[in-house]
């Protein structure tokens, strides 16, 4: 019987890209860019947080 070949449905770094078609390779970019996003929208969040704590103390 054969194995159906998964393709993972998440980027892992450092994961085999050697065998990804051109439009793999683009969606893979997709997923890391809006990753990258979430991960820039959080780092604000928490700074905004941080602003807002230490103008708490400051007063």
């Amino acid at each position: 019987m054969d194995e159906e070949i998964r393709k993972p449905t998440s980027h892992q770094v450092g994961m085999h890209i050697e065998t990804m078609s051109v439009e793999e390779l683009a969606e893979r970019i997709k997923l890391l860019e809006a990753e990258i996003e979430r991960l820039r929208a959080a780092i604000g969040a928490r700074n905004a947080s941080r602003r807002a704590a230490d103008a708490a103390f400051n007063l």
